[in-house]
């Protein structure tokens, strides 16, 4: 439990503050799917994840055609704010693998803070995320 608990730390600390949503649901014209420190962020951890979980020599070359697939405000139902953005990332052994990822805002202890979750179709072998990264589409 301590270990989850650390690595939730770490990664809620290690990402930049993210913009906020305004109310009709538009962030600026950049968006946070495509923010350069949410991409970096998902191929340094990629990087890790590759060669303690995966075995495998395999790293995230490229990331293309970010864009949000589904926004879900907060409201008093959803006390967090959930940006749900798909990419298309090339990896290192020459494939072109849809990318999904989720950004929460208003998270963490006291409501402040932000994470991310990411998933590459064909590279979750546990199903983590689910069949072809079902739960962050």
């Amino acid at each position: 439990m301590k270990t989850i608990f650390a690595a939730t730390l770490l990664t809620l600390s290690s990402l930049p503050a993210l913009p906020a949503i305004a109310a009709d649901g538009r962030l600026s014209e950049a968006g946070a799917c495509r923010n350069p420190a949410i991409l970096g962020f998902i191929t340094r951890n990629f990087d890790h994840k590759a060669a303690n979980y995966l075995k495998r020599q395999i790293a995230i070359a490229e990331i293309r055609d970010m864009r949000q697939s589904r926004l879900q405000l907060r409201d008093d139902t959803h006390r967090v704010e959930r940006e749900y953005c798909r990419a298309t990332a090339l990896t290192t052994d020459g494939r072109r693998r849809p990318l999904w990822y989720l950004i929460e805002r208003d998270w963490a202890f006291a409501g402040l803070g932000s994470s991310v979750e990411y998933c590459l179709s064909g590279l979750d072998p546990r199903y983590v995320h689910g069949a072809q990264c079902a739960s962050l589409r």
